[in-house]
């Protein structure tokens, strides 16, 4: 691959993570909760295994929601020609996106809440 192939891509990349950023209301509060997830996991001074399911589960939540949006971006295009299954798709990513979701605040509420409790009893 080219340097300038390589470069190409990235700027789609960049371009596909702006588009969600600007239509998607779910992925700006993902980005938010990613981001104050780890300003609270350096204050809390997460350990490295910590940090890897924090950073892993951000990444799982945000890369299913980037797969959601292109999959119902998709199902638009076919929609008029296509019948209930669509709505039951989007559904379906949706589920997904929210599993996901669940499990990581579970995780995070694993790893979080002992510290804090350690951190205001000083």
């Amino acid at each position: 691959m080219s340097a300038n192939r390589l470069t190409a891509s990235f700027k789609d990349a960049y371009h596909g993570v702006k588009f969600v950023f600007k239509h998607e209301r779910n992925f700006r509060i993902q980005i938010f909760l990613a981001i104050l997830t780890v300003i609270i996991g350096y204050f809390l001074g997460l350990k490295a295994y910590e940090w890897i399911l924090v950073i892993l589960l951000s990444a799982l939540v945000l890369i299913l929601e980037l797969i959601n949006t292109a999959m119902e971006k998709f199902l638009d295009v076919l929609k008029p020609r296509m019948h209930h299954f669509v709505a039951v798709i989007k559904d379906i990513m949706a589920a997904a996106v929210l599993l996901a979701s669940i499990g990581a605040a579970g995780i995070a509420l694993i790893i979080f809440v002992p510290k804090l409790i350690e951190y205001f009893r000083g």
